[in-house]
């Protein structure tokens, strides 16, 4: 099956609250199929950005990517999404993964593979307001146990955000979109769909590649400016994509850099040709060129994350006004 092409944003949530339905109502109104809230450790929930979001627009798809089952639990990950799809009347969609950096606050992600597929089910089945117990592998509810209101749909599209075969594989059945952050690479694609293999009993997820994005006519100037955004990410993405090899000690050092806080430094260490396979850079035609590459490899959506360009107004006026209409008339 051959997905239809999508594009989406996605925002860190680190903004003043009044910041994001000036941010929603221009995306919706370039025509970005979707836009997503990150969920990262120690930054706003997801949820209340999402919200204002949503009462700013009237057709966006919007969801979160990703909420994980260990520092939010499940059923209220159900009611979070039950509520925003009431919110913005039928568009929510929900990504899960197992979440990052959860060691810093001493969490341990025992079992996570089983935990993230009871999670998928958990939601479905408060969704459906079903009468009856749910089992899952890492816990279970009896069957008084349901939401006490009626939802917008017993159902709403889901996201698994991972590299990880073993999980992609356990997940495929279940979603709709399979997400690997951090990554701008063609060639990780069909490698992706051999993880899916046989396993999703006639299920055909779209694989979305979401990464650091920033456009700027000053292709060097963005390239440059990506690079300090990246060492953040790439010493946890760069060893999990099986196509890219990458020095052991160049990530160490960029990872002792950050730690050290020399996060320019850091960034100054990334050559050129790690760029193009874990960022969306440079000038706009050099962003069309990396995007016609992801989605002839064969992915369904293609997400700009934060911070879109040198600043969040140039990058998304740039990625809306010359790389989406560029793509959606291919």
């Amino acid at each position: 099956m051959t997905h239809p092409r999508e594009l989406s944003i996605a925002f860190q949530t680190d903004k003043q609250p009044d910041i994001y339905s000036d941010l929603a109502r221009e995306v919706e109104r370039y025509g970005f199929d979707a836009l997503s809230m990150y969920s990262d450790l120690t930054y706003q929930p997801p949820i209340v950005p999402l919200t204002l979001a949503a009462l700013a627009t009237s057709t966006i798809r919007l969801g979160p990517a990703s909420l994980n089952p260990f520092t939010l639990h499940p059923v209220e990950i159900a009611g979070q999404i039950a509520t925003l799809d009431m919110v913005s009347k039928g568009r929510a969609y929900l990504g899960i993964s197992r979440g990052a950096w959860l060691d810093a606050i001493d969490i341990e992600q025992e079992r996570a593979i089983d935990r993230v597929v009871d999670t998928f089910g958990t939601v479905r089945h408060l969704l459906s307001r079903s009468g009856y117990e749910f089992r899952g592998k890492t816990f279970k509810m009896r069957p008084d146990v349901r939401l006490r209101y009626e939802p917008q749909r017993p159902d709403v599209p889901m996201m698994v955000g991972s590299w990880g075969p073993r999980l992609i594989k356990a997940a495929s059945s279940l979603v709709d979109e399979i997400k690997l952050g951090g990554s701008a690479n063609p060639d990780v694609v069909p490698v992706v769909r051999e993880w899916i293999g046989s396993s999703a009993d006639a299920a055909d997820p779209a694989i979305v590649l979401g990464a650091v994005t920033i456009v700027d006519e000053d292709g060097d100037e963005a390239r440059a400016a990506v690079k300090r955004e990246m060492a953040l990410y790439l010493p946890v993405v760069a060893p999990l994509d099986p196509t890219v090899a990458v020095d052991p000690a160049l990530l160490e050092n960029i990872e002792r850099l950050v730690r050290e806080g020399r996060v320019d430094d850091a960034g100054r260490q990334i050559p050129d040709s790690l760029v193009r396979r874990f960022a969306f850079a440079g000038t706009p035609g050099d962003v069309i060129e990396q995007c016609e590459a992801v989605f002839e490899a064969g992915a369904g959506r293609i997400e700009f994350g934060t911070p879109h360009g040198l600043s969040t107004a140039s990058g998304i006026k740039l990625l809306g006004d010359v790389v989406l209409p560029s793509l959606a008339n291919h």
